[in-house]
C-alpha cells in the first residue's frame, strides 16, 4: 500500500506541472531558452536511457520466466513497439491546431491585443489542453506503474515527465489568456490537462492491477518504454533544439542518461 501511495503521488506531482508552466507563463517577463533546451534535453536523455536500459530489460526478463525464451522475447518486442504505436496514433488523432509540439515563449504574453489577430485561440487553447490532456494519460499509467514496481525507477521518471509538462503548461496558458484576458481561466485549463495523468495511474490501478501477473506486468512495462522512447523522440528533442542551441539540446540528453546510469548503479 505503500508503494501504491508513493506511485500515485509521484504521477499526481508529475500531471501537475503543466501548472508551473502556466505560473512561468503569467511572472516571467523572458523565456529562459537555453534552460529550457538542456533541461528538456536532459528529459529525454532520462527516459531513454532508463527506458533502453532498465524498463526493456525488465519486461524481457518477466516474459521470458513466464513464456518461455522464444515467445517471451518475441512479445516484449512486440510490445515495445505497441507502446510506440499507440501513443503514434494518439498523436495523429490529435488535430494539428491543437497539437502541442509547437513551443511557446512567454513574450508572447506581452503583446499587445491589437497584434493578435488569430481569432479561434481560444479554440486552439482549449485543443491544446485536450492533446495534453490525451498525452498525459499513458504518460501517467508509465509512471504509476513504474513506481509501483520500483520506487526509486518511478522518482527519475516523475522528474523526467515532470520536467517536459512545464512548456505543455506555456502552450495552453499563452493562446487561451490571449482569447479571454482572464489569467485564471488559462491557468485552470493548464492546471486541469494534468490532471489526466493521475487519471492514467487511476485506471492503471483499477483496472490492470487484478489483473497482473508476469505476462501482463512484461507487456505492460515493454509497453510503457515504448511509451517514453516515443515522446522524447518525437516531443523533447525537437522541443528542445527549437527553444535553444542544438548543441545545449545534446549536452542536456548525455546529462540526463549519466545522471540516470549513476542513479541506477547506486541502488544496484
Amino acid at each position: 500500500m505503500e508503494n501504491v501511495l508513493l506511485a500515485f503521488g509521484l504521477t499526481l506531482m508529475a500531471g501537475l506541472a503543466t501548472g508551473i508552466g502556466s505560473v512561468v507563463a503569467f511572472f516571467a517577463s523572458t523565456t529562459n531558452t537555453r534552460f529550457l533546451s538542456v533541461a528538456l534535453g536532459f528529459s529525454a536523455g532520462v527516459m531513454i536511457y532508463v527506458s533502453m536500459v532498465e524498463i526493456f530489460f525488465k519486461a524481457q526478463e518477466s516474459l521470458v520466466s513466464a513464456l518461455g525464451e522464444g515467445l517471451g522475447n518475441w512479445i516484449n518486442v512486440a510490445s515495445f513497439f505497441g507502446g510506440m504505436l499507440v501513443i503514434a496514433l494518439i498523436d495523429k488523432a490529435i488535430p494539428q491546431q491543437g497539437n502541442p509540439h509547437e513551443p511557446k515563449k512567454v513574450e508572447e504574453m506581452s503583446k499587445p491585443a491589437s497584434e493578435v489577430k488569430d481569432k479561434q485561440l481560444l479554440k486552439m487553447g482549449t485543443f491544446t489542453a485536450l492533446a495534453i490532456a490525451i498525452h498525459n494519460f499513458p504518460e501517467g499509467i508509465a509512471t504509476f506503474t513504474s513506481a509501483l514496481q520500483d520506487p526509486s525507477l518511478g522518482i527519475a521518471i516523475a522528474v523526467a515527465i515532470a520536467i517536459h509538462n512545464i512548456p505543455e503548461g506555456i502552450a495552453v496558458s499563452v493562446p487561451i489568456y490571449f482569447a479571454t484576458g482572464d489569467k485564471k481561466k488559462a491557468f485552470n485549463l493548464s492546471f486541469l490537462s494534468g490532471l489526466s495523468e493521475p487519471v492514467g495511474a487511476v485506471v492503471a490501478y483499477l483496472i490492470l492491477m487484478p489483473f497482473l501477473n508476469d505476462v501482463m506486468f512484461g507487456v505492460l512495462f515493454a509497453g510503457v518504454a515504448g511509451i517514453m522512447v516515443f515522446i522524447s523522440l518525437d516531443e523533447l528533442l525537437p522541443a528542445s533544439r527549437k527553444y535553444g542551441e542544438a548543441h545545449l539540446s545534446i549536452y542536456g540528453v548525455v546529462a540526463g542518461m549519466a545522471v540516470m546510469a549513476i542513479s541506477l548503479l547506486l541502488f544496484i
